[in-house]
Protein backbone atom coordinates (compact mmCIF):
# COMPACT_ATOMS: atom_id res chain seq x y z
CA UNK A 1 0.00 0.00 0.00
CA UNK A 2 2.98 2.30 0.58
CA UNK A 3 3.78 2.01 -3.13
CA UNK A 4 0.53 3.85 -3.88
CA UNK A 5 1.71 7.00 -2.10
CA UNK A 6 2.97 9.55 -4.64
CA UNK A 7 6.49 10.66 -3.78
CA UNK A 8 5.90 14.15 -5.19
CA UNK A 9 4.38 14.85 -1.78
CA UNK A 10 7.94 15.19 -0.45
CA UNK A 11 8.92 18.26 -2.54
CA UNK A 12 5.45 19.76 -2.02
CA UNK A 13 5.65 19.34 1.74
CA UNK A 14 9.24 20.65 1.90
CA UNK A 15 8.35 23.74 -0.15
CA UNK A 16 5.35 24.44 2.06
CA UNK A 17 7.41 23.97 5.24
CA UNK A 18 9.99 26.46 3.99
CA UNK A 19 7.29 28.83 2.73
CA UNK A 20 5.49 29.07 6.06
CA UNK A 21 8.75 29.39 7.98
CA UNK A 22 9.15 26.03 9.71
CA UNK A 23 12.35 25.41 7.79
CA UNK A 24 14.70 28.29 7.17
CA UNK A 25 13.77 31.94 6.81
CA UNK A 26 10.64 31.70 4.73
CA UNK A 27 10.40 32.02 0.97
CA UNK A 28 13.77 33.81 0.74
CA UNK A 29 15.48 30.66 2.07
CA UNK A 30 15.28 29.13 -1.42
CA UNK A 31 17.95 31.54 -2.64
CA UNK A 32 20.35 30.60 0.19
CA UNK A 33 23.55 29.00 -1.06
CA UNK A 34 23.89 25.38 -0.06
CA UNK A 35 27.21 24.75 -1.76
CA UNK A 36 29.68 26.61 -3.92
CA UNK A 37 32.57 25.16 -5.88
CA UNK A 38 35.40 26.98 -7.61
CA UNK A 39 35.62 25.66 -11.16
CA UNK A 40 38.83 25.24 -13.17
CA UNK A 41 37.70 28.10 -15.41
CA UNK A 42 37.77 30.44 -12.43
CA UNK A 43 33.99 30.69 -12.20
CA UNK A 44 32.20 30.04 -8.94
CA UNK A 45 29.40 27.45 -9.27
CA UNK A 46 26.76 27.82 -6.58
CA UNK A 47 23.88 25.57 -5.67
CA UNK A 48 20.91 27.11 -3.85
CA UNK A 49 18.26 25.43 -1.73
CA UNK A 50 15.74 25.90 -4.54
CA UNK A 51 18.07 24.15 -6.98
CA UNK A 52 18.45 21.23 -4.56
CA UNK A 53 14.67 21.00 -4.24
CA UNK A 54 14.25 20.80 -8.02
CA UNK A 55 16.97 18.11 -8.19
CA UNK A 56 15.17 16.11 -5.48
CA UNK A 57 11.93 16.44 -7.45
CA UNK A 58 13.65 15.11 -10.58
CA UNK A 59 14.95 12.09 -8.65
CA UNK A 60 11.44 11.55 -7.30
CA UNK A 61 10.08 11.79 -10.86
CA UNK A 62 12.49 9.06 -11.94
CA UNK A 63 11.32 6.81 -9.12
CA UNK A 64 7.68 7.53 -9.97
CA UNK A 65 8.28 6.59 -13.62
CA UNK A 66 9.84 3.31 -12.47
CA UNK A 67 6.83 2.71 -10.22
CA UNK A 68 4.51 3.30 -13.19
CA UNK A 69 5.98 0.33 -15.05
CA UNK A 70 4.57 -2.07 -12.47
CA UNK A 71 1.05 -3.29 -12.77
CA UNK A 72 -0.43 -4.06 -9.42
CA UNK A 73 -3.23 -3.28 -7.05
CA UNK A 74 -1.83 0.08 -5.97
CA UNK A 75 -0.91 1.45 -9.39
CA UNK A 76 -4.31 2.93 -10.17
CA UNK A 77 -4.49 4.45 -6.69
CA UNK A 78 -1.01 5.90 -7.21
CA UNK A 79 -2.10 7.55 -10.47
CA UNK A 80 -5.19 9.04 -8.85
CA UNK A 81 -3.21 10.35 -5.90
CA UNK A 82 -0.55 11.75 -8.25
CA UNK A 83 -3.30 13.62 -10.07
CA UNK A 84 -4.51 14.96 -6.73
CA UNK A 85 -0.98 16.12 -5.86
CA UNK A 86 -0.75 17.92 -9.21
CA UNK A 87 -4.11 19.61 -8.55
CA UNK A 88 -2.81 20.76 -5.15
CA UNK A 89 0.28 22.15 -6.89
CA UNK A 90 -1.88 23.95 -9.46
CA UNK A 91 -4.33 25.43 -6.95
CA UNK A 92 -1.51 26.52 -4.67
CA UNK A 93 0.36 28.09 -7.60
CA UNK A 94 -2.72 30.07 -8.63
CA UNK A 95 -3.98 31.10 -5.20
CA UNK A 96 -0.99 31.40 -2.82
CA UNK A 97 1.22 34.45 -3.24
CA UNK A 98 4.44 32.76 -2.02
CA UNK A 99 3.90 29.81 -4.37
CA UNK A 100 4.06 31.99 -7.48
CA UNK A 101 7.80 31.43 -7.94
CA UNK A 102 9.82 29.82 -10.73
CA UNK A 103 10.89 27.03 -8.36
CA UNK A 104 7.31 26.13 -7.49
CA UNK A 105 6.34 26.35 -11.17
CA UNK A 106 9.08 23.85 -12.05
CA UNK A 107 7.89 21.54 -9.26
CA UNK A 108 4.35 21.81 -10.61
CA UNK A 109 5.50 20.91 -14.13
CA UNK A 110 7.44 17.93 -12.74
CA UNK A 111 4.24 16.81 -10.98
CA UNK A 112 2.34 17.19 -14.27
CA UNK A 113 4.94 15.09 -16.10
CA UNK A 114 4.59 12.50 -13.33
CA UNK A 115 0.83 12.30 -13.93
CA UNK A 116 1.05 12.13 -17.73
CA UNK A 117 3.98 9.69 -17.77
CA UNK A 118 2.35 7.49 -15.15
CA UNK A 119 -0.85 7.12 -17.12
CA UNK A 120 0.96 6.68 -20.46
CA UNK A 121 3.45 4.11 -19.19
CA UNK A 122 0.91 2.07 -17.27
CA UNK A 123 -1.45 2.14 -20.26
CA UNK A 124 1.33 0.92 -22.52
CA UNK A 125 2.37 -1.76 -20.04
CA UNK A 126 -1.23 -2.92 -19.60
CA UNK A 127 -1.53 -3.41 -23.36
CA UNK A 128 1.41 -5.78 -23.22
CA UNK A 129 -0.08 -7.73 -20.31
CA UNK A 130 -3.14 -8.77 -22.30
CA UNK A 131 -2.88 -12.34 -23.51
CA UNK A 132 -4.94 -13.66 -26.38
CA UNK A 133 -4.99 -17.23 -25.11
CA UNK A 134 -2.79 -18.84 -27.73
Amino acid sequence: MFAAVPLMLVPLAFYNLVMIGFWGGGITAFSDTVMSVAMLSGALWTLSLGDVLVLVALVVLFIEVLKATRSGNGSLLNHMLSMLVFIVFLVEFLLVRNAATPIFFMLMIIAFIDVVAGFAISNRAAGRDVSIGL
